[in-house]
């Protein structure tokens, strides 16, 4: 329907609890890109914060399909969400509430500047709760780091948990640290981001050694290489961190390589 058709009610939970889960699909050559790998992740959301889906799995892959079609954009993104419904205000789980589905496509063109050039970051405390791992609506956190690097004039923060590099305010982040490619592992304390998944098997099949543990900003600062993954950001070098160059402060030659294999899965 038209946009300004649309009409959701002040007593949705999600408008006034956060109360519910998203996911954002690529869109490349007018299909959804690794869309097996978002509704994997769209039910494990939702099963781990108890939110009933509205229609089965398969209902709502036929919905975002026929989105899809209809939006007729060869590059962009989906934006879905689910809410736990309408009900008056109380904290717990409303009884007899119909969750509701929302989505629409945005048309969004990939960042060949940024991927080309690299960008700056600066480095912040990890401040969101402990359930980083569920793709909920709960994002002041990320918008209040976002709004950080903003402040500082970069693009990106690159948050840490006392010293302990997580990821970042919209990405996820790794480094190519003595030719290994690190990245802290896939627990509950970073989204499990599908790019994520997708660099790191391309970086195996590469002869690339990766290694899913923790670093710290020491090593995030002194690494060879650094860069973010992301659903809208695909693959992209971060050549300054903290006012300081990283490596020789250009992108460096293994996440050419990444940049590269990763074009290709969609291409």
């Amino acid at each position: 329907m038209p946009k300004d058709e649309v009409r959701v009610s002040p007593d949705d939970r999600g408008y006034y609890f956060g109360d519910g889960v998203y996911e954002v699909f690529r869109i490349y050559g007018g299909k959804l890109y690794e869309k097996a790998a978002h509704m994997r992740r769209l039910e494990h959301s939702a099963r781990e914060v108890r939110l009933p889906l509205p229609c089965p799995l398969a209902e709502i892959d036929d919905i975002l399909e026929r989105l899809t079609a209809e939006s007729r954009l060869a590059e962009g993104t989906l934006y879905m969400q689910i809410t736990r419904g309408e009900a008056v205000r109380s904290h717990p789980f409303p009884a007899g509430a119909a969750s509701v589905l929302m989505a629409y496509c945005s048309e969004v063109v990939r960042p060949k500047l940024t991927m080309e050039t690299g960008i700056s970051a600066v480095t912040h405390e990890d401040i969101r709760w402990l359930r980083c791992d569920l793709k909920t609506l709960n994002l002041l956190p990320n918008v209040l780091a976002k709004q950080t690097a903003q402040d500082h004039g970069v693009q990106e923060v690159v948050l840490h948990r006392s010293g302990t590099v997580t990821e970042c305010s919209a990405s996820n982040v790794m480094i190519i640290s003595d030719g290994v490619l690190r990245t802290h592992p896939a627990n509950h304390l970073i989204l499990h981001g599908i790019t994520r998944a997708v660099v790191l098997e391309l970086a195996r099949g590469l002869g690339i050694q990766v290694r899913e543990e923790a670093f710290g900003l020491d090593e995030l600062r002194e690494a060879e290489e650094v860069f973010i993954t992301g659903t809208t950001v695909e693959v992209t070098p971060i050549v300054r961190i903290d006012g300081q160059p990283i490596g020789s402060g250009e992108p460096g030659i293994v996440t050419r390589r990444l940049q590269t294999a990763f074009e290709a899965t969609f291409r």
